[in-house]
Parts: structure tokens; C-alpha cells; sequence
């Protein structure tokens, strides 16, 4: 008699793994919902979400090289550099990374100097 409810149980509990283990890998992989009224801040360094693949790339050069102006205690100008007067993009395109590159520039310049931008708020 005990091994039939032996049986019987390892029936129920192979039957029921499956179950339980796809639920749990449902649930794991689905990403964090936000809390209904509470906003979550954008990272100070992420480009707008308006920006072209150029004008981020523009933005991401513009926020090394504000870095390094100021770990170096450099002169603090977007104008001053290489990738900003030569940039290393299709003739067409110039304008847009310049914009990305003297946006994300001012972005960590301000962020470093502790002040906040509208754009992209701490």
C-alpha cells in the first residue's frame, strides 16, 4: 500500500514540476513594472530619446571629452576640439553630430559642476 501512494505522489510531483517551473521562469523573465505615479529619471548621460544614431554619437564624444577637459582642468569648450571642427562622420551628417557633441558637452560639464540642466534632469 505504501508504494502505491509512493507512485502515486511521484506521479503528482512530476506532473506538477512543469507547471511550477515555467510560471516561475514567466515571472522571471518579465522586466520590473514602475510603480503607478512614481517617474523614474532618466540617466544624466543618456542622449534624448528625440536624438538621431548620429546626434547620439555626437553625444556620447561630447560627454568623454568634457570629461577629460575636466579631469585635466582644461580650458571648458566644445568648440575647442578635434572631433568637433573635424567630425568623424559623412560630410552630410556634420551638423547633427556637432549638435549631439555640444549637447552632451554642456550636459556632463553641468553635471560635473553639480548644476542641473532642463533637458536632462539629475
Amino acid at each position: 500500500m505504501k508504494m502505491k501512494w509512493f507512485a502515486v505522489s511521484a506521479v503528482a510531483l512530476s506532473l506538477g514540476a512543469p507547471i511550477g517551473l515555467t510560471t516561475a521562469k514567466a515571472h522571471a523573465a518579465a522586466p520590473p513594472q514602475p510603480l503607478a505615479g512614481i517617474s523614474q529619471e532618466r540617466p544624466w548621460d543618456q542622449p534624448p530619446d528625440e536624438f538621431r544614431d548620429v546626434q547620439r554619437r555626437g553625444f556620447h564624444d561630447g560627454i568623454e571629452s568634457a570629461r577629460r577637459d575636466y579631469d585635466h582642468h582644461r580650458r571648458k569648450d566644445a568648440d575647442d576640439h578635434e572631433r568637433f571642427r573635424h567630425p568623424p562622420v559623412d560630410r552630410s551628417l556634420r551638423d547633427d553630430y556637432r549638435d549631439g557633441f555640444r549637447r552632451g558637452y554642456e550636459t556632463a560639464m553641468n553635471h560635473m559642476r553639480g548644476e542641473h540642466h532642463e533637458d536632462h534632469p539629475d
